[in-house]
């Protein structure tokens, strides 16, 4: 094998060799037969495509190249030069075509012939015993040979051939379907757009594969950035999905971007035995695989080759944050199945996370777009594992105290999964003398509204005015369940927001159909539209204005209790903490929160300004008023089928009514509810002697006509 560091890999006893699956098409001498060009010409660019290929191969697969950079682009160039001469011969796989296209608009959707799981992670030694002793327990059996490889750091693709071409790639996505980044993938180098074909490749052939970056790529293109005066990438998982996908595939081929690939996922053929040999037929083919792999006998050789790689790791070209661990048996690996998202015969044993020392700069407070305030700490610039880390979350202050970390000291630092930099400890120094502790400010370093403490985290309450929180409220004040203003998205609102036309909540209604105007992607008629929706809010139900206004912890159901418990805006908005607890589903946090926002002066302001701006938020009619907490505190649970009602129509009725429906039948059930065909929830019913109703009576109950 080429590229093998020896003493590292123990490669799998003799290639496996699938019998023939009857489709074997010569695809050199079927680039073109056509009599028009001057046969020397075809046979001339069919060499040179066959020997870029095989150099392609030579240098970024093996790493073993053969010519030097000035003669590889002599021939890619002449290759170029016939090509433009004789575009009727170039052909789909064309090593001219890595080049990159034209920009897409954007990616379109394909759904994966399998599905691509993710791994369960394990760290600890025990883990990982644990794990062989289910499977082998599992399996009945007390020998288990596993297949290892490196976890490599960057973005899991889908890879299709069919008749030995390369003819289309996806990204992950959500396991089931993916992006189409065909174009992209053309690009790289290591990937080979026509398979070799000894041992012979089935017709259809589906394989899985990891791009990534290579660490001295990752450099390089970084450096490139900083001089272009753009922003780099934090890391080089990062930098390759970023790179991969890039809507115009220029972009792509001009970043050195690197495939491994290590799953045969679906064959019209045979399926290799087992996953190692799996391995050497998809080198066979020419596809760039793990060159660090191994199979092991038993728990103890992963092991093994685990602490192997965590010595090898800082001089690895790539990056990995752990090794794969997989039974090599493919029978075995059937037997013992799937999860939803993971497969039960492989496991990632990641390494633990890398760590240095620093010094704590400073501590600053961070507001979130939904308020919540988290110190972070200002760090003197440090490596960790190749990416400079300049500040850490410190999460909260409770955090904060269990670890005493205070300005001026010295800790560790560590990138836990690889990414997200952390805080481990501080490190004592004898004899030093330390600043206070920290603390959280009492107002908000964004908009001075005040803070409060809600178990170990702080809050700004200045929900409608505090411009970290603006652009996420205004979006959700517009939303479908609270004012519903159509046209006003994310996009226009952070058009609105930094155009300066919204500086607080009440700024939605101060906007005119000349600002809108004014604004990047809108025509006259768009604007008059979004005036026209903004205008027609102007008349919310107190339960949606309730929803708008994204006090914490008030959502849809808390929002309708609300309004009909209080009936209008002033009312609540003078309510204590324990009128407000005494009400069924309104906790202590709920409570406190409701208070929180009325009490502060900047909210207040924001909801005099929506009044003077033409705002009139509507009372609860009275009589609904008069019986909205009607089932106030009763628990429902529904068995069969019902005529009348729909199961979510129902629902919603109670909810207005203070009830609440469940699933399951308790001791604190008050009604179940009969329909058709009712299940075992009617006997624990009649034995817990809970009330039973049928649809008649619940009708009754709820009042109104069902629909």
């Amino acid at each position: 094998m080429h590229g093998i560091s020896s003493g590292l890999i123990h490669p799998v006893t003799g290639p496996y060799h699938p019998e023939p699956s009857g489709m074997h098409v010569d695809m050199v001498s079927s680039e073109s037969s056509s009599s028009a060009y001057p046969q020397d010409v075809q046979e001339h660019m069919v060499e040179l495509r066959e020997a870029i290929r095989r150099h392609d191969h030579l240098y970024h697969v093996l790493g073993q190249p053969e010519i030097s950079d000035s003669a590889y682009d002599t021939l890619f160039r002449t290759l170029q030069d016939l090509e433009a001469r004789y575009p009727a011969l170039i052909t789909p796989d064309s090593p001219t075509r890595r080049i990159g296209g034209a920009p897409l608009e954007q990616f379109s959707k394909v759904a994966h012939e399998r599905p691509l799981l993710s791994l369960d992670s394990i760290v600890a030694m025990d883990e990982v015993y644990a794990f062989d002793k289910r499977v082998r327990k599992e399996l009945a059996t007390d020998h288990i040979e596993y297949a290892v490889e490196p976890k490599y750091d960057g973005l899991s693709v889908e890879l299709v051939y069919d008749a030995g071409l390369f003819v289309r790639g996806a990204t992950r996505g959500d396991g089931k379907t993916g992006e189409d980044i065909t174009g992209n993938l053309r690009t790289i180098r290591s990937l080979p757009p026509r398979l070799a074909l000894a041992p012979p490749v089935p017709q259809h052939v589906v394989v899985r594969g990891e791009v990534y970056m290579r660490l001295p790529d990752f450099y390089a293109l970084n450096r490139r950035l900083t001089e272009q005066g753009n922003k780099t990438f934090a890391n080089p998982r990062n930098a390759a999905s970023g790179s991969l996908r890039q809507l115009d595939s220029r972009i792509t081929a001009s970043r050195q971007l690197a495939l491994t690939c290590y799953d045969l996922m679906l064959s019209s053929g045979p399926l290799p035995p087992t996953h190692g040999d799996a391995i050497v037929v998809l080198e066979t083919w020419g596809l760039p695989v793990p060159a660090y792999r191994q199979v092991c006998r038993d728990i103890d050789e992963v092991m093994a080759f685990h602490h192997l790689m965590l010595q090898q790791r800082e001089d690895l070209p790539f990056e990995m944050d752990g090794i794969v661990v997989k039974i090599n048996a493919r029978v075995e690996q059937q037997r013992l199945g799937e999860k939803s998202r993971s497969p039960r015969w492989a496991v990632a044993l990641k390494f633990t996370a890398r760590m240095e020392c620093t010094q704590v700069k400073d501590i600053v407070v961070s507001v979130g777009r939904t308020g919540t305030l988290t110190p972070i700490a200002l760090l003197t610039p440090v490596d960790v594992g190749g990416v400079t880390i300049s500040r850490a979350s410190l999460h909260n202050m409770d955090e904060i105290a269990r670890k005493d970390i205070r300005v001026g000291d010295s800790v560790k630092v560590e990138r836990a999964g690889d990414v997200i930099p952390d805080i481990v400890e501080r490190i004592p120094i004898p004899g030093e003398r330390r600043a206070d502790p920290f603390a959280i400010p009492d107002y908000c370093p964004m908009c001075q509204s005040a803070v409060v403490k809600e178990g170990s985290l702080h809050y700004c309450t200045g929900h409608t005015v505090c411009s970290a929180q603006l652009k996420g409220g205004v979006e959700h004040f517009a939303s479908k369940h609270a004012l519903n203003i159509e046209g006003l998205g994310e996009k226009t609102v952070a058009r609105l927001v930094e155009a300066g036309l919204v500086k607080d909540l009440s700024g939605i209604y101060s906007v005119s159909r000349e600002h809108i105007v004014s604004l990047e992607g809108f025509a006259e008629k768009s604007a008059t539209q979004l005036h026209a929706a903004i205008e027609q809010s102007k008349q919310p139900s107190l339960e949606r204005f309730l929803l708008g206004l994204g006090i914490r912890h008030v959502g849809v159901h808390v929002a309708r209790i609300l309004a009909t418990q209080f009936g209008s805006l002033e009312t609540l908005m003078t309510a204590t903490r324990d009128s407000l607890v005494d009400i069924h589903d309104i906790g202590p946090e709920i409570a406190q929160s409701v208070v929180h926002f009325f009490a502060e002066p900047r909210n207040l302001g924001v909801l005099e300004s929506m009044k003077a701006l033409g705002v009139t938020v509507q009372d609860v009619p009275h009589e609904t008023n008069t019986r909205a907490m009607s089932l106030s505190g009763k628990i429902f649970v529904f068995t069969g089928s019902l005529e009348r009602w729909s199961r979510r129509t129902i629902s919603q009725r109670i909810a207005e009514l203070g009830g609440k429906v469940t699933s399951s039948v308790s001791k604190q059930t008050h009604y179940v509810v009969v329909g058709k065909e009712p299940g075992s929830k009617l006997e624990d019913a009649k034995r817990l002697g809970i009330a039973i109703l049928d649809e008649e009576q619940l009708t009754a109950l709820v009042g109104g006509t069902t629909t």
